[in-house]
């Protein structure tokens, strides 16, 4: 066989975008002479649709498309593998499941159902589709061929220490084949979400399956941001040896062969860098996010500070400098240099940028707020309100040139409550907010890498809110080279202070400091725009924890 993977970057319920997607992927893909083209996990739907699912209308149209696809291409020498919602059999508790769907002349002539229904992090699908009970085989081009979808590949008890499931999918379907033979390849539609590291996993999974049977095994994946989610794509083919024989590009659509006769693919070339790949997939995250909820500009209130400058380097590459305006909105406390710096970004960036000075509108606030703070210290209050002055003026603007505003704190920032409500927090989509401060420096480096885009005087001056005089970050906070490894333990991998404090030297008293101060700011981070996920914990959908709740850690 030669086989296709085509890695498409589909809306969640646009089945009309989605098909010509699927259609004109097949065109080419059987114009290159290819037998058998593969697309990913929910293709046809996007992924993930949730209570989308719940809509009996959403079902009928998902099915209604497959057949759509498969009439449309019946006279095409190629078979189609796609994702779709599927009805779930009656008794099941469910009314949908997540399917494949092999097409060819014309027709549905094979469906396989997810086994496996991933319950943790950001994922829901046991809430939604009902598992499969049993699999089979199916046959291409007088090939046996084992079809799985995404989590079905998940649970090789040669490769995990600890298992989530009981059954191990592909073992099963391996162990079908007639008269001892077991298929001759494996086959895996996926939307596999991205985080740091999280290729190379899947490559090492794959690899090691791959051994295991003595057997290819192809992976094709999603690519492109759906809300919260990025999908990197990097579709793959491991060679019955374990080593890797055909490589789609990360973070873009890509279309890519591989010979089943000859063992040849095609490798495109990888982001190595993990930094790279990261911001990769923030620029990915970020201009879907935008284009996919309607719109095509953004606004971004630039402090003279890394975060913001890191934000709109990430804007911009994602939607072009003509996409994207700075505003700079100096208070009493700003620093020429704060303002001088962010001119100098948006000039290097090719943005547009504007200053709107908030002092007056601060004085008069103050003013208007005098009579009843009578005789009460200037305190954290006075701070905010700039902040929320601030946050006022994006959403004016925002209303005003139909621009979505993008929030600019860092994960370190949201996990300790160092954030204001209705202020900085205001916006569309928290770009960074899944990004440790440190990680923020390493993010601007590589946007340095090639010319000085971030200039060097926000990289080397001290973090500052600048909300009072001579305010810096660390009257606040530790040390963010001390902070982030508490904040990446605590919440990242749930340890305990006492093993926070043991691993990274600091004192009991601090980390617990640190800790409370996390879950003191919960009722915050469930009021954030949605966080552009790139870490295996990032605050939103995949970390669930109640707001009016006392911990005892």
């Amino acid at each position: 066989m030669k086989l296709a993977l085509a890695q498409i970057n589909p809306t969640v319920g646009d089945f009309t975008g989605n098909a010509r997607l699927i259609l004109d992927y097949t065109a080419r893909a059987a114009a290159a002479g290819a037998t058998l083209v593969l697309f990913p996990e929910l293709a046809i739907t996007g992924y993930s649709p949730a209570d989308l699912l719940e809509k009996p209308s959403f079902l009928a149209r998902s099915q209604q498309v497959v057949e759509e696809i498969a009439a449309a291409t019946a006279t095409l020498p190629i078979t189609i593998l796609c994702g779709f919602v599927s009805a779930a059999p009656s008794g099941s508790g469910k009314h949908v499941q997540n399917s494949a769907a092999l097409l060819r002349n014309g027709r549905v002539d094979f469906v396989q159902t997810k086994r496996l229904l991933p319950f943790y992090d950001v994922f829901d699908e046991q809430r939604y589709f009902a598992p499969a009970l049993s699999q089979s085989l199916c046959q291409v081009d007088g090939d046996s061929v084992a079809v799985t979808i995404c989590e079905d590949a998940w649970n090789d008890k040669s490769f995990w220490h600890t298992r989530r499931y009981g059954i191990d999918p592909i073992e099963e379907l391996m162990q079908q084949g007639a008269a001892g033979q077991p298929p001759s390849i494996i086959l895996n539609i996926s939307a596999s979400p991205y985080w740091q590291d999280k290729r190379a996993t899947r490559e090492h999974m794959l690899s090691a399956i791959a051994r295991r049977y003595q057997v290819p095994v192809v992976m094709v994946n999603q690519v492109g941001g759906n809300d919260s989610l990025i999908f990197d794509g990097s579709s793959l083919v491991v060679a019955s040896d374990g080593h890797v024989a055909a490589q789609a590009l990360s973070a873009h659509e890509d279309l890519i062969f591989y010979d089943t006769d000859t063992g040849v693919g095609d490798m495109h070339p990888q982001i190595a860098d993990e930094s790279a790949m990261t911001y990769a997939a923030l620029v990915l995250g970020t201009r879907d996010y935008v284009r996919k909820c309607g719109f095509s500009k953004v606004l971004i209130g630039l402090s003279g500070g890394i975060d913001s400058a890191l934000v709109a380097a990430i804007a911009t590459e994602a939607l072009g400098p003509a996409n994207v305006m700075g505003i700079g909105m100096p208070s009493p406390y700003s620093s020429q240099g704060s303002i001088d710096d962010s001119r100098q970004l948006a000039a290097n960036l090719g943005v547009r940028f504007e200053l709107l000075p908030i002092s007056e509108i601060f004085l008069e606030t103050t003013e208007t707020l005098s009579g009843l703070f009578a005789g009460l210290a200037p305190d954290v209050t006075e701070e905010n309100l700039q902040a929320r002055i601030r946050g006022t003026l994006l959403m004016a603007l925002s209303n005003k040139f139909n621009a979505l505003v993008l929030t600019t704190g860092n994960k370190s920032e949201m996990a300790t409550g160092y954030c204001t409500l209705y202020g900085d927090m205001v916006g569309a989509l928290a770009v960074i907010g899944d990004v440790l401060k440190t990680r923020v420096y390493d993010l601007a480096r590589h946007v340095n890498s090639e010319r000085e885009i971030i200039p060097h005087t926000i990289l080397d001056k001290p973090p500052s809110a600048e909300l009072r005089p001579g305010q810096l970050d660390s009257d606040s906070l530790l040390d963010y080279a001390h902070l982030d490894p508490v904040v990446a333990a605590y919440v990242e991998r749930y340890e305990t202070p006492e093993a926070i404090a043991t691993a990274t030297g600091l004192s009991l008293d601090v980390v617990h400091s640190v800790v409370q101060m996390i879950e003191r700011s919960e009722y915050k981070r469930q009021q954030a725009a949605p966080v552009l996920k790139v870490t295996p914990k990032a605050f939103g959908p995949g970390r669930r924890f109640p707001i009016a709740v006392k911990v005892q850690v």
